[in-house]
């Protein structure tokens, strides 16, 4: 039975039980806790809570998941995929346990032509909670299922939750019997590898506190109605129902393995290094899409880290496997062909998804090779040095800073002779992530608490009506001060006011929120803000100027109306500039988020490399004409496919509903999906100027502008510049670049005529220096402070040339500057002195710490910097000495 019938096949089950079915919410949501959707339930917490009231009693979903905990334990297990597909049904306070499990037991076992799975029911095995004794009776007396197939276990593995504060309870789990060639007897206690969870049904019913493990936090008490969450792992049911060893050989994972061995001459199944390395390559891969499909790009930090460690580690095991080509665009190809039936978006969106990924791929092969250098360096020294050992801090080093992998050092290693300190580096590791886990846990914190708004939720959406007026009369629903709901709120206090209906626009989609006034008879109160509370009920941030506001008044709702025409501006040329990219770069530039506020607006788009300055130019005139022609802004509501249908773009990573609102200007100019205020026609927009593009990102470029008033203020400010530069260089303004070019010019040739006098200068120092050399045994010594403020190159070339007026001799030059509070040091050993012993690398560890710094270099020369000046005198005497200590003499 294929996967995507797996899906569809426990959807329809439930609908008929029923359920509402709920598509799949993207696995990016705005909950801190949380850099993706980890668990099928996640959607659902507020109505676990109770915060919110559904509009169902009872939901199915597959929901996409991704769990990134053990990212480098991928494929050494066969169970676990960073992305996967929670199947579940949900119960908000309608049924419990009784119907849980009858439904999980009559969809498994339930033959395949009544639309079942057919799972043989002696094969399967339940778990309960210890003192669960409803569910072991269910279990037993109900579904049937003899007593030695039940087994009771612990906290840790039979009572559920999300990990962090919130809605939790005792759950049910399901095994399916893989048989006795996967392990011992007595169930999922004694095996967990011949006996593989396929189901969990949590019967949600408490709330839980803060803790430290999944075994140790308090439970705070009942949640408002006992609730089911269920899941089932469609990956799991899969690799069982398929007939296959694991998960990484189903109909979804296998096509992405025989394409890594048909792109690499490696074989699937002939050892288990290599077996890793496909099961990674097939897992993230998969992940990579998905992830790039809901609008994460590769970055340093947070998600885009996570994704940009996902792409590196399949370039890196492809590469391992023996590919010497860029795979990653197959790679794609292929998950987008078995996972686009369930996921559309991995085809209509595939050239951006493919543009993400590639770049990636191009960045870190880059990176490979760079770091492949640093390696060779690395080996030379240790070798020059008689050791046969890399320190795990180096090889730390290689991995944390330059993102070169651990195993290509390992193996590159092993190719030239010598060996990795792999326990100093699992070391360095393990300090890192313990870091790493720290900071996650201090930044996690409960479900953000929506408690207070509960009643104002259940009453329904706030009633948006800023698109058709700027003042409206609006009853006072709520008046909360520091999550607190009060009757009352006087002048001075700063209050969240919840209204029945505003024309003041809430921050969503790029677009600040308005500012305003509410006002009434006595009443004066300051709009500073507008946010939405799950995403339908408007709170607006005021500060109560006179008077007092009361819950049930009626005020007047105001919207400062040069404020929104400056907000309508910076939004409707938002997608003006949009849509003139995608005429000049084509529709793989799509919009990756925007800002817009009066008179300025930043867009942000997937695109690979530095736009030109004539694609820049022709951009904002593109822009302009389309100001100029004084376009129609026509705005409008249809069902999603049929704005899609009309070519209306959508935007990746956003959520949309059945019903949504187009807004289009000038026909086929600009067709996109939004819910912001907008001109009324284009020449509204006013003049655009493009203030410059920069990388924000890998893969990601950002363009600002300012539009309207704001537009010609700036533009004003440059003609006042170039006219003040007109008449400083005496010339015509079409002339001022020219000048300023030659000026430069001059300029540079200025500073090499005197950076080349500077280096004359310090060289003719050589000559006194090589006078102040002293034998120390059978070594020419110079340990000398540089002259005064040189550095650098300058610093090593002075060292080179003096040691090279020493002749054949065996010498040490060694010469530290004083800098700026630094202290630049440049050693130099020659080669009569290195048969001595006496080597440039390992002197600097005598006097290193005598002026706070480090540094390190090769057997003939070495260099690095201190920052205490106050410790060369003593710095300079240990070079003395332990070069007389290594060569004879004092």
């Amino acid at each position: 039975m294929q996967t995507h019938e797996i899906r569809r096949r426990f959807l329809d089950h439930f609908v008929k039980a029923g359920h509402t079915e709920v598509p799949s919410a993207s696995l990016i949501l705005d909950d801190p806790n949380l850099l993706f959707v980890n668990a099928g339930m996640v959607p659902f917490v507020p109505f676990f809570l109770g915060q919110q009231t559904p509009s169902y009693s009872r939901a199915t979903s597959v929901q996409k998941c991704v769990r990134t905990l053990d990212i480098e334990e991928v494929g050494i297990t066969t169970r676990h995929n960073t992305f996967f597909q929670m199947a579940g049904n949900f119960s908000f306070g309608d049924y419990f346990k009784k119907e849980a499990i009858s439904h999980a037991w009559q969809l498994l076992t339930g033959s395949v032509e009544d639309g079942g799975y057919g799972i043989d029911p002696t094969r399967l095995w339940a778990t309960v909670y210890l003192d669960d004794d409803e569910a072991f009776s269910i279990w037993r007396d109900e579904v049937g299922v003899p007593e030695e197939r039940i087994q009771r276990r612990g906290m840790k593995d039979n009572y559920w939750s999300m990990g962090i504060p919130g809605p939790c309870g005792p759950c049910s789990e399901i095994f399916y019997d893989r048989g006795a060639e996967y392990g011992v007897e007595g169930g999922p206690e004694a095996d967990e590898d011949r006996y593989i969870e396929i189901w969990n049904l949590v019967f949600m019913q408490n709330e839980r506190g803060e803790g430290t493990n999944k075994g140790d936090y308090p439970i705070l008490g009942p949640l408002p109605k006992k609730n089911i969450d269920t899941g089932m792992g469609v990956e799991r049911v899969a690799f069982l129902l398929q007939g296959v060893e694991n998960v990484y050989e189903t109909d979804l994972l296998r096509p992405v393995i025989d394409k890594a061995a048909e792109l690499t001459g490696s074989v699937y199944g002939t050892d288990h290094t290599s077996d890793v390395r496909f099961r990674v390559i097939a897992d993230h891969a998969r992940t990579a899409a998905m992830l790039i499909a809901d609008g994460v790009n590769p970055g340093n930090y947070g998600r885009g880290y996570v994704l940009r460690r996902l792409l590196r580690r399949i370039v890196r095991s492809a590469k391992l496997l023996g590919s010497e080509q860029p795979t990653m665009r197959e790679f794609m190809i292929v998950v987008r062909d078995t996972m686009a039936p369930s996921y559309p978006v991995l085809e209509t969106d595939f050239t951006r998804i493919e543009n993400v990924a590639v770049g990636e791929e191009t960045a870190f092969l880059k990176t490979l090779a760079s770091g492949s250098a640093l390696f060779e360096n690395a080996a030379e020294t240790v070798k020059s040095s008689g050791k046969s050992v890399i320190a795990g801090d180096q090889a730390f080093a290689l991995h944390d800073t330059y993102g070169f992998p651990i195993d290509l050092t390992l193996e590159m290693a092993s190719e030239a002779g010598l060996t990795v300190d792999e326990d100093g580096f699992r070391t360095l590791m393990a300090e890192q992530r313990k870091r790493a886990k720290d900071d996650a846990q201090a930044r996690k914190h409960a479900h953000a608490d929506l408690t207070v708004y509960k009643e104002l939720l259940d009453r329904g959406a706030t009633e948006f009506t800023g698109f058709d007026e700027l003042v409206s009369e609006a009853h006072v629903l709520a008046l909360i001060v520091d999550g607190v709901r009060v009757p009352v709120a006087k002048a001075g206090q700063d209050v969240e006011v919840i209204l029945d209906r505003s024309p003041l626009y809430a921050e969503s989609g790029g677009q600040i929120a308005d500012i305003g006034s509410l006002t009434a008879p006595g009443l004066e109160a300051k709009v500073n803000d507008v946010q939405k509370i799950a995403k339908k009920v408007w709170t607006h941030k005021v500060t109560v100027q006179k008077g007092e506001i009361t819950e049930g008044d009626v005020v007047l709702a105001h919207v400062d109306a040069e404020w929104r025409k400056g907000a309508t501006q910076g939004h409707s040329g938002t997608h003006m500039v949009h849509a003139a990219l995608r005429q000049v770069l084509g529709p793989n530039a799509v919009q990756a988020g925007s800002l817009n506020k009066p008179g300025y607006l930043r867009f942000d788009f997937s695109w690979q490399g530095a736009l030109s300055d004539s694609q820049k130019q022709d951009i904002e005139a593109l822009t302009n004409e389309a100001v100029a022609s004084n376009y129609a802004v026509n705005t409008f509501v249809t069902d999603l496919d049929k704005a899609k249908a009309m070519g209306a773009m959508a935007l990746f990573g956003e959520n949309y509903g059945d019903e949504v609102r187009v807004v289009e200007i000038g026909g086929p100019f600009s067709m996109e999906l939004c819910g912001g205020t907008h001109v009324g026609s284009s020449a509204q927009i006013g003049q655009v100027t493009l203030l410059g593009e920069q990388s924000v990102g890998s893969g990601i470029r950002r363009v600002e502008a300012y539009v309207g008033l704001d537009s010609y203020r700036y533009l004003a400010k440059e003609r006042a510049l170039l006219a003040g530069l007109s008449s400083s260089l005496k010339v015509p303004s079409e002339e001022v670049p020219a000048r300023v070019e030659a000026l430069v010019e001059r300029l540079k040739v200025a500073e090499k005529e005197l950076e080349q006098t500077k280096a004359k200068a310090v060289l003719a120092a050589a000559g006194e220096y090589v006078a102040k050399a002293k034998r120390i045994g059978s070594v020419l010594v110079i340990a000398e402070p540089a002259p005064a403020g040189v550095g650098g190159n300058d610093l090593r070339s002075l060292v080179t040339d003096i040691k090279g007026r020493l002749g054949s001799e065996p010498a040490v030059v060694a010469l530290l500057g004083d800098v700026d509070g630094k202290v630049p040091f440049v050693v130099a050993s020659s080669k009569a002195a290195q048969g001595l012993g006496v080597k440039a690398g390992e002197l600097v560890a005598s006097f290193g710490p005598k002026i706070g710094g480090r540094g390190g270099g090769k057997p003939d020369m070495a260099q690095g910097s201190g920052s205490d000046s106050a410790g060369i005198p003593a710095a300079l005497d240990a070079i003395r000495d332990r070069v007389g200590e290594l060569a004879g003499g004092s």
